[in-house]
């Protein structure tokens, strides 16, 4: 009998080590499940069982036991009952995860919005259904199977594809549609980088600037930019790693204030000499950006009024972390459609129906490789530069998020092309499909 309670006892404090040794990791599983539940239930307008099986079902989130609450707007995930995570709908800022019970009730400012619907004018300039144009140096037959190629197994939920400024394909998954909100994850980082592209335009600042940060003035870092941030060569010590505990996963499922932790990293290169991507960095800019204006207010409106609702972009919305700041690294929900227009912007070098958001120049800045990036990253946009898509044209460049969000320019072609999914593909073959349509 000894032996047995010894053993007993021997089991319980192994599974008690491996508890305490899993706990931190379980809370950031935890908080992934709570929040992706939250807003693709009451943002995307999906339903529980639906997002448990297409956005919660891998491993390991697919260990939380997710529930929601329609009452007041929120969604809670668990892990073997060990760990709960809460994650609350705030209205025009998305879900948050909540770290104490005070963050349920405490009150928020809501951005600003002016929804423009005109219904005169057909996409992508209005809401008009779009005119019949069939372009007759357009194989539609080649079109649909190359967009149809990375449906099925390849788990892609929307793709969306752009010719002179008219659809030519539009494709969705079961339960997705044109008016389907999709999050774009590391997509939102292009839409910071280009809020900054507008500020510049509007000559409210100067990207050589030094980044004024009151705890780097007294150490080497007071010599970063906030060009080396915008292109993510500042020599900050950074970790992105989503596969364990990192600073990435801290920062979006810890922390109150996502724009503090790069921040208070040290120097592991030299500034315009160290390319390192990092989401904690567009989060620092996003933060930089909130002291560009005088009361907070205005730091949420100006994101819409002189960027996203100026070009129709109505189904977008940024979600902001605990303090207020838009989550710039990763949070942003949208329409195919809607991310088509921002692509078109660019096609269009920041000319939106007659109006000038940014300069050429910032196109040309943006899709500038960043030293020691090998040609892959401009500012905060990748690029083809090096050829890594063999059979795409070196000048396209796109904005890129987790699983294969993507929102890719072509110039050259006139074409902006849209992927959504949940799983990464093959992009060179899919985009050598798309091009070879046009003759």
């Amino acid at each position: 009998m000894k032996t047995f309670q010894r053993i007993l006892l021997l089991l319980a404090v192994l599974m008690l080590v491996v508890v305490i040794y899993n706990y931190p990791k379980l809370n950031i599983l935890a908080g992934y499940s709570a929040k992706s539940t939250a807003t693709s239930v009451f943002l995307g307008e999906r339903s529980l069982a639906f997002t448990d099986a297409t956005d919660n079902n891998f491993s390991p989130v697919h260990l939380a036991t997710d529930a929601m609450d329609t009452t007041t707007k929120s969604a809670t995930a668990s892990v073997f009952g060990l760990l709960t995570r809460k994650a609350i709908i705030r209205e025009g800022l998305g879900s948050v995860l909540t770290l104490s019970k005070a963050d349920e009730n405490n009150p928020y400012l809501t951005p600003k919005r002016t929804i423009n619907k005109n219904k005169a004018l057909p996409y992508p300039f209005g809401d008009a259904p779009q005119k019949d144009t069939v372009f007759p140096n357009v194989d539609y037959e080649k079109l649909n199977t190359a967009v149809s190629s990375i449906f099925g197994e390849r788990k892609s939920r929307a793709v969306l594809v752009l010719y002179k400024d008219q659809i030519i394909a539009e494709k969705y998954s079961e339960g997705f549609h044109k008016d389907s909100k999709i999050l774009g994850w590391s997509m939102t980082k292009s839409i910071l980088s280009t809020v900054f592209g507008v500020l510049e335009h509007q000559q409210k600042i100067r990207l050589q600037d030094k980044a004024a940060i009151a705890s780097w003035q007294n150490d080497p870092r007071k010599e970063i930019t906030i060009h080396n941030l915008l292109q993510m060569n500042s020599g900050l010590e950074w970790d992105e790693n989503y596969d364990e505990i990192s600073d990435a996963t801290k920062m979006l499922f810890l922390e109150r204030d996502m724009t503090k932790l790069q921040a208070a990293k040290p120097l592991v290169g030299k500034p315009n000499e160290s390319w390192y991507y990092s989401s904690g960095t567009t989060n620092l800019l996003s933060g930089i950006l909130r002291d560009q204006f005088e009361t907070h207010q205005e730091y949420l409106d100006f994101w819409y009024t002189d960027l996203i609702d100026k070009i129709g972009m109505n189904s977008m919305t940024l979600e902001a972390d605990l303090a207020g700041n838009y989550v710039a690294s990763s949070y942003a929900w949208a329409t195919a459609r809607d991310w088509g227009k921002f692509g078109l912007l660019y096609l269009h070098n920041g000319a939106w129906n007659g109006e000038q958001l940014f300069t050429k120049d910032w196109v040309a800045y943006a899709t500038t490789p960043t030293p020691t990036s090998e040609g892959v990253y401009g500012a905060q946009f990748w690029l083809n530069a090096d050829g890594g898509f063999k059979d795409v044209p070196e000048n396209m460049y796109y904005a890129d998020g987790y699983k294969g969000q993507r929102v890719y320019v072509l110039p050259d072609q006139e074409m902006v092309i849209i992927r959504f999914g949940m799983s990464n593909f093959n992009e060179n073959a899919f985009l050598k499909g798309i091009l070879e349509v046009v003759k």
